[in-house]
């Protein structure tokens, strides 16, 4: 004859599974983060000339993420993407922060945008996690490809650091490097970006 209790058995054992499979999924959630307001949260783009090396900074940007933790442990990036206002980059002369919007034809193209593609992260040290990202970068109308290697750090309050740089040519976003001054200043092609950014649940 054969056991009818056997399948009663075994629904315990599958309960507890599926409470097992969720616990794990809560776990590791994704969840999606905000940029965070603060002095530590920037964009800066450096540059040279035949005459002085140059800094804009931007402080004020729209930017969200999508990141999966375990623990203290972070896993996965799904979506990244940051949008900024091109008069939001600004230097110490009034008069070189116009030309250079000038320059990227500020009043077609107003914004600068990046928007994640793929991204793989392993663990580094001290808590740090290194994100091998691919994206594209929109400056000036021109959408290009870019790779970055940038750090990320889970912080004690939830928040999350993201922090790098990655230089990038003018010419590639079909921007001529600038001349000011009837040519006296020259201003090269290439730049750096710089950028400290913080995320918040």
């Amino acid at each position: 004859m054969k056991n009818i209790n056997k399948p009663f058995k075994t629904i315990p054992l599958i309960i507890m599974a599926v409470i097992f499979l969720a616990a794990t999924q809560l776990v590791m959630a994704q969840t999606s983060y905000k940029l965070a307001n603060g002095q530590d949260v920037f964009i800066k783009v450096l540059g040279s000339s035949n005459v002085h090396d140059w800094i804009m900074t931007s402080t004020v940007m729209e930017s969200k993420g999508e990141f999966t933790t375990n623990g203290e442990n972070l896993t996965a990036l799904h979506a990244f993407s940051f949008q900024l206002a091109v008069k939001s980059l600004k230097s110490e002369h009034a008069s070189m922060d116009s030309r250079m919007y000038k320059s990227v034809n500020e009043g077609k193209f107003p914004t600068i945008s990046y928007k994640l593609t793929a991204a793989t992260i392993t663990p580094g040290q001290q808590g740090k996690f290194l994100i091998i990202s691919k994206g594209e970068l929109t400056i000036a109308g021109v959408t290009q490809p870019i790779s970055m290697e940038v750090t990320a750090m889970p912080n004690f309050n939830n928040s999350i650091t993201i922090s790098g740089s990655k230089k990038i040519q003018l010419t590639d976003y079909g921007i001529k490097p600038p001349s000011f001054m009837l040519g006296t200043m020259k201003v090269y092609n290439d730049l750096t970006i710089q950028f400290n950014l913080i995320y918040k649940k």
